[in-house]
């Protein structure tokens, strides 16, 4: 088997709870993260909502009038990760307003490259983590993976997990009596989400990331045309 102690992740937790209150979605990060960590691979977490993260489509908000964000340094967190997993719940049928924010700010910093000349996210895998008590699981993961995979990032197969309680005000994840934890459905899933990220980063870093051609930003707007259809172009 593989290994992977020279693989790092970082999750997202988009709730809506700040620090230190009890966070459904932690719960469920964390079957994740023990995953991981046990393969050897450096986790990073970070609740998104105890940081100054300020609203916006541009890497810096303190240049668009903001006073304070907190994103730039939050970032640099982003491009050290192999594996980024958004994590967060169901509100009303979709994703977190935390989590939408969250992804705004990765869209703000897509059109930054890397050294190949490609956007910065390439060569990165992601995935991500639904929970709640009403419906809504997949609607919020094809939005979250779908947004990942256009800014950039990989997407392993079965990228997502998730669980949900009985629909109207039951009881959470990590409520006494959800039966969440032990749900084999859930860490089922889980699980294999997690080892398909770890599949797909380690093919990806042995690789050297996405191969540098027909992909790159930054020759294409210094006049190099690919295989464009038109022959004058290429």
């Amino acid at each position: 088997m593989p290994e992977y102690e020279d693989l790092s992740a970082l999750f997202v937790n988009c709730t809506l709870k700040r620090s230190p209150e009890v966070s459904n979605t932690q719960g469920l990060v964390d079957l994740s993260v023990g995953i991981l960590e046990k393969q050897g691979v450096q986790v990073d977490q970070i609740r998104a909502i105890d940081h100054d993260i300020a609203v916006g489509v541009w890497p810096d908000m303190t240049e668009h009038g903001w006073a304070t964000d907190e994103w730039p340094a939050l970032y640099r967190r982003v491009l050290a990760a192999d594996i980024l997993v958004i994590a967060g719940p169901i509100w009303l049928g979709d994703n977190s307003s935390v989590t939408k924010l969250v992804i705004e700010r990765l869209y703000a910093c897509s059109h930054l490259l890397n050294e190949a000349g490609q956007y910065a996210y390439y060569g990165r895998v992601g995935g991500c983590l639904i929970t709640g008590n009403e419906d809504g699981v997949k609607h919020c993961a094809m939005n979250v993976l779908y947004s990942l995979q256009h800014l950039g990032y990989t997407i392993p197969p079965q990228a997502d997990a998730g669980w949900i309680g009985e629909a109207g005000p039951g009881p959470s994840y990590l409520d006494p009596g959800s039966g969440g934890p032990s749900n084999d459905f859930t860490n089922r899933n889980t699980t294999f989400m997690t080892w398909n990220l770890l599949h797909v980063a380690r093919m990806l870093k042995d690789r050297g990331g996405i191969p540098a051609h027909g992909n790159q930003r930054s020759e294409w707007d210094a006049g190099c045309r690919f295989d464009f259809a038109n022959p004058e172009h290429r």
